[in-house]
C-alpha cells in the first residue's frame, strides 16, 4: 500500500508540474525570462527565492518533495526576496510553484538539496 501511495504521489506531482509549466507566464527557455531566480542550487543550509518582476503582488510560494509529493513549505504574500532554511529537508530534489492571487501557477521549477 505504501508503494502504491508513493507511485501515485509521484504521478500526481509530475502531472501538476507538467500542467503548471504549460500555463506559465514566462517561457522558461531563457533564464532571463524567468520570474523567480533561486540560489544557491544545489543548496545545503538555505535557499533564496528572488522575484525578478516586482509588479506582481499577492504571490504564494509552495515547495513539494520531488519524490513523495509532500508539501514542505507554503507561504502567502511572499516578499521580493524570500529565504528558506533547509533544516527539515532531506537530500533530494524539490519542486517549487509560484502561484498568483487567483490560484494560477505562473511558474514552477526544481532545486536540489545536498546535505
Amino acid at each position: 500500500m505504501r508503494r502504491f501511495l508513493t507511485i501515485l504521489s509521484f504521478i500526481l506531482l509530475t502531472a501538476t508540474a507538467s500542467f503548471s509549466q504549460s500555463g506559465r507566464v514566462s517561457s522558461g527557455g531563457d533564464p532571463a525570462d524567468r520570474i523567480v531566480r533561486l540560489y544557491p542550487n544545489p543548496a545545503s543550509t538555505y535557499i533564496t527565492f528572488d522575484l525578478q518582476n516586482t509588479t506582481l503582488k499577492g504571490l504564494s510560494l509552495k515547495i513539494f518533495n520531488g519524490v513523495l509529493g509532500k508539501k514542505m513549505f507554503d507561504a502567502n504574500n511572499i516578499s521580493n526576496k524570500t529565504t528558506i532554511t533547509l533544516n527539515d529537508y532531506t537530500r533530494g530534489i524539490y519542486i517549487y510553484q509560484l502561484v498568483d492571487a487567483s490560484g494560477k501557477i505562473i511558474e514552477s521549477g526544481k532545486f536540489q538539496v545536498s546535505h
